[in-house]
């Protein structure tokens, strides 16, 4: 089988993005892959833009998508919702032709400050991604909680439970480019 394709999704901009990290924990689980962090320092989404041309990055970033075999979409929590970042860059996406999201294999995983580890947002993200069509792996929620005290200085997980959670629903990613 050739090597897969892996899309990483993180919906925070930070450079240290504790989702990011997420994303890069989840594809170290995985192992070999082609990977692409996507970057969605995009434009706010606005119509009178788009009535001009659909902006070179959301283009690129919709051609990413729909290259890839698989996506991983981490989504932080902000404000007891979906980060702005990753709603407005599914909003611009949602804009490219070819409906890029539809039947695409997602992992859902999540990463925020407090106790329920982004649960709201995961969920929020989750009904936002399905609405485009992309088929979000049924696993259990893999939410980081408190994230600032779960990661090593090199990135990987300090947790073995977010570990093996991790590791778990990474087995799905698996099952689905198998079935490739």
């Amino acid at each position: 089988m050739a090597i897969p394709k892996i899309l990483g999704i993180s919906g925070s901009l930070r450079e240290a993005s504790f989702n990011t990290q997420l994303i890069k924990a989840a594809i170290a689980s995985y192992g070999t892959a082609d990977v692409e962090i996507a970057d969605l320092n995009l434009p706010l989404y606005d119509g009178d833009l788009e009535a001009k041309g659909i902006p070179e990055m959301v283009t690129k970033l919709g051609a990413q998508i729909a290259a890839a075999d698989v996506l991983v979409v981490a989504s932080p929590e902000c404000n007891k919702g979906i980060s702005g970042v990753l709603k407005n860059a599914l909003d611009w996406v949602s804009r490219v032709p070819g409906t890029v999201f539809i039947a695409k294999s997602t992992l859902l995983i999540g990463a925020a400050a407090g106790r329920t580890g982004g649960e709201t947002a995961y969920f929020m993200t989750r009904n936002c991604l399905s609405q485009l069509g992309a088929v979000v792996l049924a696993t259990p929620a893999v939410l980081v909680a408190g994230v600032h005290n779960e990661f090593n200085e090199d990135g990987t997980l300090k947790s073995e439970q977010y570990q093996k959670s991790l590791d778990n629903a990474v087995i799905s990613l698996r099952n689905v480019i198998a079935q490739r």
